[in-house]
């Protein structure tokens, strides 16, 4: 399955950017054994529109152009369901195992997602109860990403 990652805003050069790279990488890199393969990053601009519900219309746009028809759809958000690593890895095996043949995860611009996006992805999820900056969000899921490669296939990077 190709996995794609979408998000909202560019993160610049810096210590955040290395280290979801790092971790993209590594996913990258041992994903295709358990039959996941990163594909792309799409990044956007955020929408400079002048009210919330415009700028979440014209992102969810932007979205929907980068999507690959027939893909499953991930979206990040805070009023998302909570998944451990190991429910994580198995939720992104069963989606492998669907036959389809595209998953994107998408992280949303500071207000949000589009309604009518949510009530169309295949899964909505959160990445716990805190609220955390888009930058620290595009390494978590980069990493757990990572950790559900190590899941799926027995590695012991990810211990019990």
């Amino acid at each position: 399955m190709r996995i794609s990652l979408f998000a909202v805003g560019r993160l610049k050069t810096g210590p955040e950017k290395d280290l979801a790279s790092r971790y993209l990488d590594r996913f990258a890199k041992t994903g295709p054994a358990v039959g996941l393969e990163f594909v792309r990053l799409v990044e956007v601009p955020e929408s400079r529109a002048s009210n919330p519900d415009t700028r979440k219309r014209e992102e969810a746009a932007a979205l929907d152009k980068a999507l690959p028809e027939g893909s499953i759809l991930i979206l990040l958000d805070e009023r998302g369901k909570s998944l451990d690593s190991e429910n994580f890895a198995n939720t992104m095996g069963r989606f492998r195992d669907s036959g389809k043949r595209d998953l994107m995860i998408a992280i949303g611009g500071a207000d949000g997602l589009d309604p009518d996006l949510r009530g169309r992805a295949d899964a909505v999820l959160n990445l716990g109860a805190m609220t955390w900056p888009h930058q620290v969000v595009r390494i978590l899921i980069a990493e757990q990403l990572y950790r559900a490669v190590t899941i799926l296939s027995g590695h012991p990077y990810h211990r019990v």
